[in-house]
């Protein structure tokens, strides 16, 4: 691994999302691990409807950073709006969310590559735009919130979501303890970029901020091989040759390292609501 942080470095986008089963591997065990907190897409759907001056009438909701679409396809599920647009810089992920899209009928969704430093969307012409875990992967995340000010319609809400700084600390630990990674709890946070302690100065540089909430989420892995799964595609740590996309490997490796035992983590989950300068109509 390079020094710099895995989220920021261009160079490392293509090993990180170029396979999408890497994502839906690491997604779907710490889905399966969680003991405490609201479903993220749940959250943002509620957010909406609390904040939002007509969450029952809304035009264009275009969801950054959408991944494999679960974000995009709540929202299109439960609020309904005429179209909901998906944007992604990963080819792959957005391969998965078109597959997934399918499944809907009578919903207009729809999934573009692209950058969100430059919205492909006229401005003003945005009723809800949700950037959810995803604002760490920018150096610049104070030119996305720009951005998402220039594309927000008047009355328009913006989510931002993010992670605490020392989320899952106690799986730094265990790297560190049991030798997989000797500087596991010295690596730069993932989410240095746009974390739960920024987020909200960096949403008010261009918007105004109506409200901000913070969850915490715990998380249960059942014991080595639910750990490894999650640990074998996480970019923070500087796992041994072999080791990095090898659940079946590093499960073994746990084994010999370790008593097989539950790990319980947990991460600061912050939602920052916003609208643009000017507020409601």
């Amino acid at each position: 691994m390079s020094g710099v942080n895995p989220f920021l470095d261009p160079a490392r986008q293509a090993d990180l999302y170029g396979h999408a089963s890497r994502l839906a591997g690491r997604s779907s065990a710490l889905m399966r691990a969680k003991t405490s907190g609201r479903p993220v897409p749940d959250t943002i759907v509620a957010l909406v409807r609390d904040h939002h001056e007509r969450p029952d009438h809304l035009g264009l909701v275009l969801d950054l950073g959408c991944g494999r679409g679960t974000s995009s396809l709540t929202l299109a599920k439960e609020l309904r709006p005429r179209r909901v647009i998906g944007l992604d810089a990963a080819p792959a992920l957005l391969e998965q969310a078109r597959l997934r899209a399918r499944q809907l009928h009578g919903l207009s969704v729809i999934f573009h590559q692209g950058d969100f430093h430059r919205l492909p969307v006229s401005a003003r012409s945005c009723d809800v735009v949700v950037a959810a875990f995803c604002l760490y992967h920018s150096p610049r995340p104070q030119a996305v919130a720009a951005e998402i000010g220039r594309a927000l319609a008047p009355g328009g809400l913006a989510v931002f979501v993010t992670k605490g700084l020392d989320s899952y600390r106690e799986m730094d630990q265990l790297a560190a303890a049991v030798g997989l990674d000797p500087r596991a709890e010295q690596h730069e946070s993932l989410y240095v970029s746009a974390h739960s302690g920024n987020l909200a100065d960096l949403a008010a540089v261009s918007l105004d901020v109506l409200a901000v909430e913070h969850e915490e989420h715990s998380f249960t892995f059942d014991g080595h091989d639910h750990v490894a799964e999650y640990l074998a595609t996480n970019p923070k740590y500087d796992l041994a040759p072999g080791l990095y996309g090898n659940a079946d490997a590093l499960t073994a490796t746990l084994h010999e390292l370790l008593p097989d035992r539950p790990l319980t983590t947990k991460s600061v989950v912050t939602f920052v609501l916003a609208q643009s300068r000017g507020g409601r109509k």
